[in-house]
């Protein structure tokens, strides 16, 4: 079998280690307590978040021991990791709200029964019953405030300002580390890139407290060729959330990327084997307006996200919007969240405008005489049915779900009129 340490670098999941050679010998020797954490500063976790959780996952597939720590103390604080400007704290509150929705989101992805079976921490466990004397006795002691300004993470904040609240992060997450060493055996921690500094805070603090030795692993910071983050878009983030991220624009999403960007995506989040991603890229590279890789990403990807049942609403869907398959299958939710990817035109209930009206309402012709034109050379639809009619209105009976009608000029424009 693969080394675990040798998939992730094929993967080009690891960035940074504190001591490979040390680590492939701990992960071949039996099973190994990890863990990584994730901060409640939203009410869900995004696709940058997906990093971490999937590389937890490709660990206990490993046979190794995850620890999913949501952090009900350090997001109180807030990491300065990658920020330009201080955060915004959120109350105890609406943080322990999130915290609990990000337990719920980063369990679908581990197991949480058999011999390394997962568990889930949080760190405001040993950091809310703890004193302030006893922090700065105890944590704060074994901080050289020199190495401190010296890491990246602080040193990049300095001219802009840096609170004292989060320079103290890294000394939390240390003693998370530290806390969990103690508790449970752990001896690796995972994280991204641009955590580095904060996650060595760990280790540097174990071996002063312990003396013992423990490791750490980086991923790379998932960028597009523009050196933007993926899972960033013009309306904000791909959150994992249905809610905030309809399973239609997540899988819409991923169909959508570059060509050259399909191979590294598929790498960091399939987990199909290297043989069969690299068929994948064979296929894609041969025939790239069939979009082979960007179909298998996007569907193994949501039926992670969202189950295999969303999954096939949205490829339905997909079909229906371009004429292959029916659009009165359709579940309303479904369709609402195709529909607020296209362009679209709000009318009153009981007063439908013409076709050609609504084909200029809707951005999809310019003027109603080209609308009329396109009517008349066949290519303007309303719910896949073809217009014969310049003239032609529809009917309420035409409403999808009371509510909706679907049109569409030529085989790929869609656009959508909102009745109500």
């Amino acid at each position: 079998m693969t080394h675990i340490v040798d998939d992730l670098q094929w993967r080009g999941l690891l960035a940074q280690t504190t001591d490979e050679g040390e680590l492939r010998s701990a992960l071949s020797a039996g099973p190994v307590t990890y863990y990584c954490g994730f901060d409640p500063t939203a009410p869900s976790l995004h696709v940058g978040n997906l990093v971490q959780i999937l590389t937890m996952r490709r660990l206990q597939l490993a046979g190794h021991k995850p620890l999913a720590l949501v952090g009900g103390a350090t997001g109180l604080i807030g990491d300065p990791s990658g920020r330009s400007a201080e955060r915004s704290l959120n109350s105890t509150e609406v943080v322990a709200g999130w915290v609990k929705r990000i337990q719920e989101q980063v369990s679908r992805f581990l197991s949480f029964e058999g011999e390394n079976a997962a568990r889930m921490v949080n760190n405001l466990d040993w950091t809310g019953p703890m004193s302030v004397i006893d922090f700065l006795r105890d944590i704060g002691k074994h901080f050289p405030v020199n190495k401190m300004l010296a890491k990246e993470v602080v040193a990049s904040r300095l001219e802009a300002g840096l609170s004292f609240t989060e320079f103290s992060y890294q000394l939390l997450q240390g003693m998370d580390f530290l806390e969990l060493h103690r508790r449970y055996g752990c001896v690796l921690q995972s994280g991204g890139s641009d955590q580095w500094g904060n996650l060595t805070a760990g280790t540097d603090l174990i071996r002063r407290v312990t003396g013992n030795h423990v490791h750490v692993i980086s991923t790379p910071l998932l960028t597009k060729p523009d050196g933007t983050k993926y899972g960033k878009t013009a309306g904000g983030a791909i959150w994992l959330d249905p809610e905030l991220t309809s399973p239609y624009a997540f899988f819409q999403y991923w169909i959508n990327v570059e060509d050259s960007e399909v191979g590294k995506l598929l790498r960091t989040f399939s987990f199909r084997s290297r043989e069969e991603i690299e068929e994948l890229e064979k296929r894609s590279a041969d025939s790239p307006a069939a979009r082979i890789g960007q179909r298998a990403l996007a569907e193994e990807l949501t039926t992670l996200v969202h189950g295999a049942g969303e999954t096939e609403n949205v490829i339905a869907a997909s079909r229906a919007l371009f004429g292959q398959g029916g659009l009165e299958a359709l579940d309303e939710r479904t369709l609402a969240s195709a529909l607020a990817e296209a362009p679209q035109a709000t009318v009153p209930a009981g007063d439908l405008p013409s076709v050609a009206d609504l084909l200029v309402q809707s951005g999809l012709c310019k003027s109603k005489s080209e609308a009329r034109r396109t009517i008349a050379q066949g290519g303007a639809y309303v719910n896949n049915a073809k217009v014969e009619s310049e003239d032609a209105v529809p009917a309420a009976a035409d409403l999808l779900h009371g509510r909706f009608l679907v049109l569409r000029r030529g085989k790929r424009n869609i656009g959508s009129v909102i009745a109500g």
